[in-house]
């Protein structure tokens, strides 16, 4: 089985020193006793480093291409050999190498590797010889070095509307903005559905088109106060009840979440509006704003794990 929960992005010396450090240390000093100041060189401030990471964003392979055309450093983690990080880690560094249009790359392999990089073209030369107590061979690939791409032009940036509100219909207004900006995700967080703004049928009308626009449509909602919504917005919740397959709702149970002052709402565009207080209508908001929106989603994803199906809405079947 091919295993996909890791992934293989490029890295800097500068920004990612210390994760790229952490994997060779464990690999090269710890596990096959390298002297530390003979792993560590002037290299590697200047050469294109790769770094595989799991799941969790936990550093398990490294590899490096230098200005001498030579790709090395590649270590991975004892746990994540044999599960394609190595042949990951090499592809990308070859396609960098390809960009650069360097005409070949060469490398030092460990004898037990030689076959590994046999397969992906290599070819071994020279005689066998040892490095920091370790067997290795030469091995070079001569690259066919890939056509200068003329790059095509980004697309537009959608001009953004920033939203200001002082009172319920401005607030309705942007809240309705955002939900018909979105492309098929919502993450709303209300402290008790918020009767004057979704429970309108406007927003009720606008929630719905979202819901029913595609097969991953998807509405997530936060309620702090899930027993005052429930006699509160009504409507919001039998829309909820009739397409539980597209929402979901939730609430916090941590106290630091339920105390959590303010409201908000994302879509999937960039597109996001938020109360300070979330008994109150002032608020802003913009339509195109992607750092905020990510700032907000992450709070929201984070908030939305620690929380727990609603109680009273189970009991409606939602």
């Amino acid at each position: 089985m091919i295993v996909t929960d890791f992934r293989v992005e490029p890295a800097t010396w500068l920004a990612d020193m210390a994760d790229l450090r952490s994997v060779r240390t464990e690999v090269f000093v710890l596990e096959q006793s390298v002297p530390e100041d003979e792993e560590w060189d002037e290299h590697d401030a200047r050469s294109h480093h790769v770094i595989a990471r799991d799941a969790d964003d936990r550093p398990i392979g490294t590899g490096r291409l230098t200005p001498m055309h030579t790709i090395g450093r590649m270590a991975i983690m004892r746990d994540w050999r044999g599960k394609g990080v190595g042949a990951a880690i090499l592809r990308v560094l070859l396609e960098r190498a390809r960009e650069l249009h360097y005409p070949a790359v060469e490398l030092h392999s460990q004898l037990h590797a030689v076959h590994f990089y046999a397969r992906a073209g290599f070819v071994a030369f020279g005689d066998e010889y040892n490095e920091c107590g370790i067997a290795h061979r030469n091995m070079r690939l001569e690259l066919d070095v890939a056509p200068v791409r003329v790059a095509e032009p980004l697309p537009p940036v959608p001009e953004a509307q920033l939203w200001l509100s002082t009172n319920r219909d401005e607030a309705r207004a942007a809240l309705l903005a955002v939900i018909g900006g979105a492309r098929r995700d919502l993450a709303i967080m209300t402290r008790d559905l918020d009767p004057d703004l979704l429970d309108h049928a406007d927003v009720l009308d606008a929630l719905k088109h979202v819901a029913t626009g595609g097969p991953n449509a998807r509405i997530r909602i936060l309620v702090q106060e899930p027993s005052r919504a429930s006699t509160l917005a009504p409507r919001v919740i039998t829309l909820a009840q009739r397409l539980s397959s597209t929402f979901a709702i939730r609430t916090p149970i941590e106290e630091i979440d339920r105390q959590f002052a303010g409201a908000f709402i994302v879509n999937d565009r960039g597109g996001w509006f938020e109360r300070t207080l979330a008994i109150r209508f002032e608020g802003e908001g913009s339509s195109y704003a992607p750092p905020r929106q990510s700032q907000l989603l992450r709070l929201f994803d984070a908030i939305w794990e620690r929380s727990e199906p609603v109680a009273e809405m189970r009991r409606l079947e939602i």
